[in-house]
Formats: structure tokens, C-alpha cells, sequence
């Protein structure tokens, strides 16, 4: 199993940045992917951004070149910047964590931390 705990939420104006980060309870070497999906309010949980162990990469449309995630492995730690944010980034983010054994995927998942863009 692992824990994930997410901070760096907040309020923050239109075109304004943020970086959350997660922190995982063991080596992310040991992960196969970890990322972060956002829900905002009566929509669906939708993925932001993956990196995986093999440092592939995958970010949602409505973010590339904006989003940016990366890890600090010595850390245990993946994080998201976020720049030129938009009214439509609102939405509780949440970490996630995937492990894979054999051909069973196991998610594991942060509180979530709340991100608001509004002037």
C-alpha cells in the first residue's frame, strides 16, 4: 500500500501560478505511475496530468502548456506547477498513486486540496 498527502492549494487570481505537491509514503521507483486528476463541482473526475516510472508523460488538453509535473525522487514527491490559471482550473485536486502487480492495478488517493482561481 501507499499514502498520498497533497498541499499547496489555495486561492489565487486569473493568470496567477500555484504548485501542489504530493508526497508518497514510499519510493515513487515502486509506483507505476503517479498523477493528478481534479473535480469541480457536479463534473466528473478528470486526469491533469500522469508521469509514470518510465518517465512518460501525459497532460489533459485543457492544460498543456500550462501544467507542468515532475518529481523529486529523494523526496518521494511529485508535483504539479501551475501557470496562467483560469476561472475554469477550480476544482479539488487530488494525487493518485498507482501500483501494478501481476495484471492487477491498485489506485491510491490523496484527501484532495482545494484550488480556486476567481479575482
Amino acid at each position: 500500500q501507499v499514502q498520498v498527502v497533497e498541499s499547496g492549494g489555495g486561492l489565487v487570481q486569473p493568470g496567477g501560478s500555484l504548485r501542489l505537491s504530493c508526497a508518497a509514503s514510499r519510493s515513487i521507483f515502486s509506483l507505476y505511475a503517479m498523477g493528478w486528476y481534479r473535480q469541480a463541482p457536479g463534473k466528473q473526475r478528470e486526469l491533469v496530468a500522469v508521469i509514470t516510472s518510465g518517465s512518460s508523460i501525459e497532460y489533459a488538453d485543457s492544460v498543456k502548456g500550462r501544467f507542468t509535473i515532475s518529481t523529486d525522487t529523494a523526496k518521494n514527491t511529485v508535483y504539479l506547477r501551475m501557470n496562467s490559471l483560469k476561472p475554469e482550473d477550480t476544482a479539488v485536486y487530488f494525487c493518485n498513486a498507482r501500483m501494478v502487480d501481476g495484471v492487477s492495478e491498485y489506485d491510491y488517493w490523496g484527501q484532495g486540496t482545494q484550488v480556486t482561481v476567481s479575482s
